[in-house]
């Protein structure tokens, strides 16, 4: 098999075409809810799905998968309008019925030359999605762009990019699943599309007055990047580590058995992630390091999220320490940390974040001496059928936030070359760091006891 990293190829693309919704739709002005549009998901999510040929199924994929999208396009009309700012940096979708951008590819290239069951980074990645000039913006552009390129082997990748402001992962699977439905023949969406933005607006104390943040939220605090702690891409390096059972349990056998037994397996990972990444950057004792990591409050106890909505319905919360502290504790500390704030999310949290963007002019999160995770193993990306069969690989296309190269990763299910699963987790480093940050996992991922406790 071929190496992904020295991996070349010719695409023959033709040209971008804009796909309206088949069928009329409402013309209106929709406001984004006060989660969806701050700052720090004013960005593009690239997302991409491998798919070998599937037996039984010679249809070319473009057609059938544009028809699709065009249908689609009727009940999540919204998708096929543009983001216009209103007063106060509010953003919303002018629903014009526009329609969303698909590319149709060629590529003299084998599916079994991407290593692609193994997650990002992906090698070419701008041939598979290329970015149609002047459709990368946030206001007045497509917000959702399909590249669907036919492969040497009979199989093919679908790649997509879409606002983040418009959708999380969840609703970026929900839309995508009503796609993959009706590729395969269903007259309509399984989940009727909820809008909904109302529900996560700022909290009002009567008619014209908001009410204050009820939480603190330190993971927007304006801290300035004084020792340069925002490292640009280009001195940049790329791991991506697999996290499977034997590893979680080598990781639970470093930590108490009474901890060992309480905390997630994200809650552990992301401690140990955390420490080992500070150890690797090496900061003043006394700088603070900040750990974010997402929490949905979908399915949470008395949510207010209706099954359908896709919108953005997660919160950031992070937890601070000074390095001194994270090194000088056991990885025990790290992980306790992260439990805490990721336990603190509830209904009335995000309401309270809502407030604080509505108040505050939307501001991005902390950047400085910040590493966030987003965990996306559950969403059930790897299982949508669009008529071709379960992908090879179906997920985040980049390791982690695209505009903040290294401040972020993605936790990805994957299946590794022997079959086991578990969890992809890429990593982009400072390079002088990387190798001190591989050791520190190491250490961690061989047992620290003989009789180790899973809990998956």
């Amino acid at each position: 098999m071929a190496s992904s990293s020295a991996l070349e190829f010719t695409v023959r693309r033709k040209l971008a075409v804009l796909v309206p919704p088949a069928a009329p739709t409402p013309r209106e002005l929709k406001r984004l809810s006060d989660i969806d549009d701050q700052d720090g998901l004013r960005f593009q999510v690239p997302i991409i799905h491998f798919f070998r040929q599937h037996d039984g199924q010679d249809d070319d994929p473009a057609p059938v998968l544009r028809s699709a999208i065009a249908a689609v396009l009727v009940h999540y009309y919204p998708f096929a309008g543009r983001l216009r700012e209103l007063e106060g940096r509010k953003l919303a979708v002018d629903c014009t019925g526009e329609g969303v951008l698909f590319v149709e590819a060629d590529a003299d290239v084998r599916l079994d030359q991407f290593d692609a069951a193994l997650g990002p980074p992906f090698p070419c990645l701008d041939e598979l999605l290329f970015d149609v000039p002047g459709s990368s913006g946030i206001l007045d552009c497509p917000l959702l762009l399909f590249q669907v390129t036919r492969l040497a082997c009979g199989g093919f990748v679908m790649a997509v990019r879409i606002q983040h402001t418009m959708a999380d992962a969840a609703g970026m699977v929900q839309l995508l699943g009503a796609i993959a439905e009706l590729a395969r023949g269903a007259p309509a969406p399984t989940v009727r599309p909820v809008w909904g933005r109302e529900l996560l607006q700022a909290p009002l104390l009567n008619d014209d007055v908001l009410l204050p943040p009820r939480f603190v939220h330190r993971e927007y605090d304006d801290v300035m990047d004084m020792n340069g702690a925002t490292v640009p891409f280009e001195f940049m390096v790329h791991r991506s580590f697999f996290i499977g059972w034997r590893e979680i349990s080598a990781i639970r056998s470093h930590l108490p058995s009474a901890l060992s037994r309480e905390a997630t397996n994200f809650e552990v990972i992301t401690g140990c992630l955390w420490r080992c990444r500070t150890v690797a950057l090496a900061p003043h004792a006394d700088e603070e390091m900040r750990m974010i990591c997402t929490v949905n409050i979908r399915g949470k106890k008395d949510t207010i999220i209706p099954v359908g909505y896709y919108g953005n319905a997660f919160a950031s919360p992070i937890a601070i320490s000074t390095a001194g502290d994270l090194l000088a504790n056991h990885v025990s500390y790290a992980v306790e940390l992260v439990m805490k704030a990721k336990r603190e999310v509830d209904v009335e949290y995000i309401l309270s974040v809502a407030a604080l963007m509505a108040q505050r002019g939307r501001p991005h999160f902390v950047v400085a001496r910040t590493y966030l995770v987003s965990d996306v193993t559950k969403v059930g990306i790897r299982d949508l059928d669009f008529g071709w069969g379960k992908p090879v690989y179906a997920g985040p296309a980049t390791g982690g936030v695209v505009a903040l190269p290294g401040v972020g990763s993605f936790f990805i299910a994957v299946r590794n070359a022997m079959g086991e699963e578990g969890i992809a987790i890429p990593v982009c480093m400072p390079s002088p760091t990387m190798d001190k940050f591989v050791n520190e996992m190491g250490k961690l991922m061989r047992p620290a006891l003989a009789d180790t406790f899973s809990k998956m």
